[in-house]
């Protein structure tokens, strides 16, 4: 690699003094945040968005997912934009049309314009999202990369709180449209702030844009997130659903030959050969399919068996978060002093530990074993967050840290994906194994709407009066056989994250020694391939 682009990150860092990065970290960790909560704001609005709206049921769960897709399609391609074009042009553009879509949003009165308008601002989330990772790369000297990275890592999973939690207390107050009018407003100030604060960065020696590489990693992931998170609805075997998967696939597939044959890729397969960043990323994504899946169930269960209210079920999860961020920043302490992969291991399976804990509630459980696993699972995800970030970022060089901020954030997405998908079709199958042995004395239609879902079952029970509390009973006692399923499978699959870890993981090397190992493992490469 010339040696230019390791100068001009060094000489970035340097003019910066350490109150004025403090400041752009500041900066990044507010943009993180606006994109992170928009992934999870509008789960607690879609009831008020339905009357509003007159939505149909297909029509709300797109409003969820059309975001989520075009965030997590786009990724890729924005990431390596950053690196070519400017990391800050690409995170303030990414704002702007952020906010744009926000305002419109908040006064949308069509349903299928709103869906548009998500994937604009899925768009706009895929810009900002690279960007953060690799300013804070390309700023912070090596010295304080890592602990750096581990704040970043710490609001990264703690936005989803701040989303449920600041959606639920406006939504106590006003209509569904101040959620995006908050939005709007917040990336006003990211906008200011990313401009005024943050310094132009990028890398002249980073590659092109593989257009080619680009279209087929749109279609790849987009459509394997798209069949992953309309399987569960629709049905793993509707035409939506199996267009989504067979052409995610097959595009997929053939984003791996290109790349393989490309004399500049969008991202090279070999890179996973590398074991800090096959380490990394399959760490990130692990750590998120059983994070996603968690909140998918653990909302449910504070409303439907616990009794809670939407706006006191999102505080009760908050927890999370007050495990999560402080154990992000011990992370970089600790991996500096026990190496990455032995702390992220850790982080995992203390994270299992807290599944296996909360898989164990009652229907006479109070909130207290609640809290206690909930503060282990983030302390344990916190831990593991941090060296999985930094053995991605760290494994590749200073013109692909824009690429490396996306895939891991796209590792993120797909993680989040497929835990919705896997461990809430787990919970919706153990449910109803559990539930339909308490229905054979009701009416078909009454055990029908029962067996579908555990609201439907609570609120048909609401109706039969005190005729309805051996259904409620069976509805929740079935949901908690689901839920044991579900975080026990959320618990294996961070237990075979510390497994890969171990056997697979690498301390790798940063700053000026991670440029020279990539010139040495990129030769090594060269020479295989």
């Amino acid at each position: 690699m010339p040696s230019e682009s390791i100068a001009f990150r060094n000489s970035t860092a340097a003019v910066l003094s350490p109150r004025r990065r403090r400041l752009v970290l500041a900066a990044v960790c507010l943009s993180l945040v606006l994109v992170v909560a928009a992934t999870t704001m509008l789960n607690v609005a879609l009831p008020d968005l339905a009357r509003s709206l007159h939505a149909t049921q297909s029509q709300q769960q797109w409003i969820v997912d059309a975001f989520s897709v075009a965030l997590a399609a786009l990724l890729l391609p924005a990431g390596v934009l950053g690196d070519r074009y400017g990391r800050r042009t690409t995170l303030l553009s990414g704002i702007i049309l952020f906010g744009v879509t926000a305002v419109l949003s908040a006064v949308t009165t069509s349903a299928a314009v709103l869906i548009g308008l998500r994937v604009l601002s899925g768009a706009g989330a895929a810009l900002i999202m690279p960007g953060t990772l690799s300013t804070i790369t390309s700023v912070f000297p090596v010295e304080e990369r890592a602990s750096a990275v581990a704040v970043w890592s710490g609001f990264a999973g703690a936005g989803a709180v701040i989303g449920l939690v600041g959606s639920g207390a406006m939504l106590e107050q006003f209509w569904w449209g101040s959620i995006f009018v908050a939005t709007a407003l917040v990336a006003a100030v990211a906008a200011v702030a990313t401009a005024t604060i943050v310094p132009p960065t990028r890398d002249p020696d980073a590659p092109r844009v593989h257009v080619p590489g680009s279209v087929l990693s749109v279609l790849a992931i987009g459509g394997l997130v798209l069949g992953i998170t309309e399987g569960p609805v629709r049905g793993w075997t509707s035409p939506l659903t199996m267009v989504g998967l067979i052409g995610g696939a097959i595009a997929l597939a053939t984003f791996v030959l290109t790349s393989l044959r490309a004399e500049h890729p969008l991202l090279d397969p070999r890179l996973f050969r590398n074991r800090g960043f096959s380490a990394g990323t399959v760490s990130v994504f692990l750590q998120f399919l059983a994070m996603l899946g968690f909140f998918f169930i653990i909302l449910q269960y504070l409303e439907l068996v616990q009794g809670y209210g939407t706006f006191k079920a999102a505080l009760a999860v908050v927890p999370i978060a007050v495990g999560m961020m402080p154990a992000s920043t011990a992370a970089a302490r600790l991996a500096a002093r026990f190496g990455g992969r032995y702390v992220g291991a850790a982080g995992l399976a203390i994270g299992a530990v807290g599944f296996v804990w909360l898989s164990q509630l009652t229907i006479a459980s109070s909130y207290l074993p609640v809290l206690v696993g909930m503060i282990v699972v983030g302390v344990g995800l916190g831990l593991g967050m941090t060296p999985a970030t930094n053995a991605i970022v760290d494994s590749l060089p200073t013109a692909n840290q824009g690429l490396a901020s996306a895939v891991n954030d796209t590792s993120r997405e797909m993680g989040g994906a497929f835990g919705i998908a896997i461990i809430g079709s787990a919970f919706t199958a153990g449910y109803r194994s559990h539930v339909a042995t308490g229905l054979h004395h009701l009416p078909a239609p009454i055990a029908a709407a029962a067996r579908q879902a555990p609201a439907a079952a609570i609120q048909v029970a609401g109706q039969l009066g005190p005729n309805g509390r051996a259904l409620l009973h069976t509805a929740r006692a079935a949901f908690l056989s689901g839920q044991r399923e579900a975080l026990l499978i959320g618990a294996v699959a961070l237990a075979a994250g510390v497994a890969f870890l171990l056997l697979r993981g690498a301390n790798p090397a940063v700053g000026l020694e991670a440029d020279l190992a990539w010139e040495r493992d990129g030769l090594e490469l060269e020479l295989a391939g």
